[in-house]
C-alpha cells in the first residue's frame, strides 16, 4: 500500500464527492431528529433490507430487542422465499423494510408479499413516493444528500436514525455530537492505516450489525477484502490471518469490554493494530456505544475509514468495481 496519494491529497486538502459526502452529513442528521416518526404494532418485528440496509436491519432488530420489542432481521429474498425459515407462526408480526432508493427488487418485493399475507408492513426509505413507500401500509421518508453516489454513506446513517426512532430509542443532539467526534478523531488517526492489507471488524450484540456495516462499507470503497466477526468467536479460527498487515476494528460493548480488551492486547501481540471505539487500541476513540444510539455514534467514523483506505489504495469511491447506484432485477430471468 503506497502513502503518496493518501499524503498528496491530504496535504492538498483534496477529497473525493464521496468523503464530502460523509463529511457534510451531520446536518441532516440534526434535521432527521425532528421528523415525525409513526408508532408500530405487532408481536414481533422482521426488518428486511439488502446489502448495507440488511445490516441496518440486524442493527435496527437487535436494538427493538434491547428495547423490549421481540424482532429479527432477514435478507429481502431470504423473507420473500422462506419466510416460515425465520419465523415459522407469524401472526400479528409487522415487517420493515428499509431501501435507499425505494426500488430495491428483492425488498420491494419483500413487503409486497407481506401484505399480500395479509401482514402489516412499514417502510423506511431516503425516496419520496417510491416503490417500497408505496406498497408498505405505512412509511418514513428521510431525504438525503444528493450529491450521494453508489456507496451509501449520509443514507445509512439516516435511515438508521429513522430506524432507532421507529425502534423505541432516544436519539438526540448528543449522540449526533459524538458521532461528529468520533469522525474526527478517526479523521486525526488515519495514518494507522498505513501498511495494513487485511481488516477485521468486531462488534458484539447490538454492534455486530454495524460491524459488518463497517466491513461491507471498507470492501466496496478500497476493493480490499475485510470481515466482521463477533469479538469472542475471534479466536476460533479466525486469529490464524493476524499478522503485521492486520488492522482490527474493536467496537467495545460495555457488558464485555474487559473480555475485549484481552483479545485486543491479544492481537497486537500478534503484529495487528487495533481501532477500539469505545475501549483500548492502538487508537482509542472514546464514544459511548453501549446502548442502541451507539450504532449511530460509530457508523459515520467506519464510513471514512472505507474512504481512507480508498485513497490510500488509489481507489476511486465514486465508481466502485462491479457495483451500481441501485439493484434492480429482471423478474423473468
Amino acid at each position: 500500500m503506497t502513502l503518496s496519494l493518501h499524503k498528496h491529497l491530504k496535504e492538498a486538502n483534496m477529497t473525493s464527492v464521496t468523503e464530502k459526502v460523509i463529511r457534510d452529513q451531520f446536518p441532516y442528521l440534526r434535521q432527521a431528529l425532528d421528523m415525525p416518526v409513526p408508532s408500530i404494532e405487532g408481536s414481533t418485528r422482521v426488518f428486511v433490507g439488502c446489502g448495507t440496509s440488511f445490516y441496518l436491519a440486524k442493527t435496527l432488530a437487535a436494538a427493538s430487542n434491547m428495547l423490549g420489542h421481540r424482532a429479527i432481521a432477514v435478507p429481502g429474498a431470504e423473507w420473500t422465499r422462506y419466510h416460515d425459515v425465520y419465523l415459522p407462526e407469524e401472526q400479528d408480526a409487522v415487517v420493515i423494510g428499509l431501501s435507499r432508493s425505494g426500488t430495491t427488487t428483492e425488498t420491494v418485493e419483500a413487503i409486497r408479499v407481506s401484505r399480500e399475507r395479509g401482514l402489516k408492513t412499514f417502510a423506511i426509505s431516503c425516496e419520496d413516493q417510491s416503490e417500497i413507500i408505496l406498497a408498505a401500509d405505512d412509511s418514513v421518508f428521510v431525504p438525503t444528500d444528493p450529491r450521494e453516489g453508489i456507496v451509501m454513506s449520509v443514507s445509512a446513517s439516516l435511515m438508521l436514525l429513522a430506524g432507532l426512532r421507529l425502534a423505541g430509542a432516544t436519539i438526540g443532539e448528543a449522540d449526533i455530537a459524538a458521532a461528529e467526534e468520533a469522525l474526527q478523531a478517526l479523521d486525526a488517526g488515519a495514518d494507522i492505516i498505513e501498511g495494513r492489507n487485511h481488516f477485521v471488524f468486531l462488534g458484539a450484540g447490538h454492534l455486530y450489525g454495524i460491524a459488518s456495516e463497517g466491513a461491507l462499507k471498507l470492501m466496496e470503497m478500497s476493493i480490499n477484502p475485510a470481515q466482521p466477526f463477533h469479538p469472542m468467536e475471534y479466536r476460533h479460527g479466525p486469529v490464524s490471518l493476524i499478522d503485521e498487515g492486520s488492522l482490527a476494528v474493536l467496537l467495545y460493548n460495555g457488558a464485555t469490554a474487559d473480555d475485549e480488551a484481552v483479545l485486543a492486547g491479544e492481537l497486537q501481540a500478534k503484529g495487528a493494530r487495533v481501532i477500539g471505539f469505545g475501549g483500548p487500541g492502538d487508537l482509542s476513540i472514546g464514544t459511548a456505544t453501549n446502548t442502541p444510539a451507539g450504532a449511530l455514534r460509530v457508523l459515520p467514523a467506519l464510513q471514512l475509514l472505507g474512504e481512507k483506505v480508498a485513497v490510500a489504495r488509489n481507489i476511486d469511491t465514486e465508481t466502485p468495481r462491479h457495483l451500481t447506484k441501485v439493484v434492480v432485477l429482471n423478474q423473468q430471468a
